[in-house]
């Protein structure tokens, strides 16, 4: 039973309200080429996804993003910087908080807020994110039909674990300009997540709006391995020397993977929920590269859950800590990023 219907504003009237700039239309597409160098490999640095898990407070994460952008200048001969600006979220039992499009005003709790409102915000947010840190914001795209209203100020798409196998996602990616990085399905299976890869390369045709829409196939769609759930409810990794051969041979064994690349979430499976650790999980990496050539073409970087403050929080009372998954503190990322740059 639907329990009632709100009207949205149409994408053209929340870009004209929040109009994209020259200056930061030009700044995007800069780094857009450096993540695309990255990705194809044409260049030897690394791509680094980094920041909250979700993107709950507007003031923390511009003072996020000014750190970061500063440290994106000391690391630029070794590494490409990416900012998350997750304004919507996936909740495994399907409550909680699902991000800002959803709940635009966290300090106000679970009023009668609506995603009328929150597109407003998010939008600006990521306008404002880019403005404060010189860099490309990245989203996860948890409904596709919400892209219009984003795809000219989001430089990087995540499609996550519960979505990588969902037709829609893959044909919604497949129409993109600029790098997706698709996940495993939460069962793990390689073989789904390389054919999702592929899918989303592929021109394909779908509905969504009211329109039938046809892509070319978007040739930085690009795999991601976040761990995986066994049938018991239990977390398992796929980050170690020998998953990421195997990840190798699926990609081959495909044969028509334009840009092979893999980016390494740190954090949800490949740690056990335990946010510590992804220091340990990159170190792991880095040394799988340093030991094989194969895999060091292959694996282009990592994907880091980061704030100003460790850990979450069941309410917001601390500014700058995670109200979803448990996040580094920002020292403890610094110090990840300086690691990463000296030794990828």
């Amino acid at each position: 039973m639907i329990a009632r219907r709100i009207q949205l504003p149409s994408p053209e009237e929340v870009k004209a309200q929040l109009p994209l700039s020259k200056e930061l239309e030009d700044r995007m597409a800069a780094q857009e080429e450096l993540v695309k160098g990255v990705l194809s490999g044409q260049t030897q640095k690394l791509l680094v996804v980094v920041g909250p898990c979700s993107a709950h407070d507007e003031a923390a994460i511009l003072r996020y993003a000014e750190r970061l952008g500063k440290i994106a200048e000391k690391v630029k001969e070794q590494l490409v910087l990416v900012l998350r600006v997750y304004t919507t979220k996936p909740r495994t039992r399907g409550v909680g908080y699902k991000g800002m499009v959803f709940c635009p005003d966290y300090f106000e709790g679970e009023r009668a807020q609506t995603a009328r409102e929150g597109l407003y915000f998010a939008r600006r947010l990521h306008l404002r994110a880019i403005e404060a840190s010189g860099l490309l914001t990245a989203d996860e795209m948890l409904c596709p039909e919400n892209l219009p209203y984003f795809e000219d100020v989001v430089g990087y798409h995540a499609v996550g674990a519960r979505s990588s196998e969902d037709e829609m996602h893959r044909a919604a990616a497949s129409g993109l300009n600029v790098p997706v990085g698709i996940k495993n399905p939460m069962s793990g299976s390689l073989p789904a997540l390389v054919s999702s890869v592929y899918a989303a390369q592929q021109p394909q045709a779908y509905f969504c709006g009211g329109e039938e829409i046809f892509t070319d196939g978007n040739p930085f769609a690009h795999a991601v391995l976040r761990g995986y759930v066994d049938p018991d409810g239990r977390d398992k990794p796929n980050f170690g020397f020998n998953m990421l051969l195997k990840t190798l041979e699926r990609i081959e064994e495909c044969g028509e993977i334009k840009n092979p690349a893999v980016l390494i979430d740190t954090n949800h499976s490949n740690t056990g929920k335990q946010w510590m650790r992804q220091k340990d999980v990159a170190e792991d990496v880095l040394l799988s590269r340093k030991s094989s050539s194969a895999l060091k073409k292959l694996v282009k970087g990592f994907m880091i859950e980061s704030f100003l403050e460790e850990g979450n929080q069941a309410e917001n009372q601390q500014f700058g800590r995670s109200v979803t998954d448990p996040c580094l503190s920002w020292e403890d990322t610094e110090r990840l990023l300086y690691e990463i740059s000296e030794r990828g």
